[in-house]
């Protein structure tokens, strides 16, 4: 069986959909607000590894986990779901079928509550 990294392409996949993600992130008023100041390269740097490891690639990440990493930011349940759905329209323009997408708001969801520290 294919892993959810395979079917969306890989490493060139990843990387292509994380530089799109934070576009519209940043042009995005719900959450741009969270993203000022910060090493946006960086910042890439670290999601393209997380979403790699999630989506069953290979496993580089060594940040933080979900909760300390977004413990500091205090963010609603609105912040998290521009966040989904900026990442869901994302794969949707890069031509993931709508199971991946599927799968990949079901990885969100299962650590939403450590994002939303609750």
């Amino acid at each position: 069986m294919t892993t959810l990294y395979e079917r969306l392409g890989g490493e060139a996949a990843v990387d292509k959909a994380v530089d799109i993600f934070y576009d519209k992130v940043l042009a995005d008023d719900r959450i741009s607000g969270f993203f000022e100041n910060l090493d946006m390269v960086a910042q890439a740097n670290k999601q393209k590894k997380f979403l790699t490891m999630v989506f069953g690639g290979p496993n580089d990440y060594t940040g933080k986990d979900m909760r300390n990493a977004h413990a500091h930011l205090a963010l609603e349940e609105e912040h998290y779901n521009a966040v989904v759905e900026n990442l869901a329209n994302t794969l949707a323009e890069l031509g993931a079928t709508p199971e991946d997408i599927g799968e990949v708001a079901k990885i969100a969801d299962s650590v939403k509550d450590d994002i939303l520290n609750r």
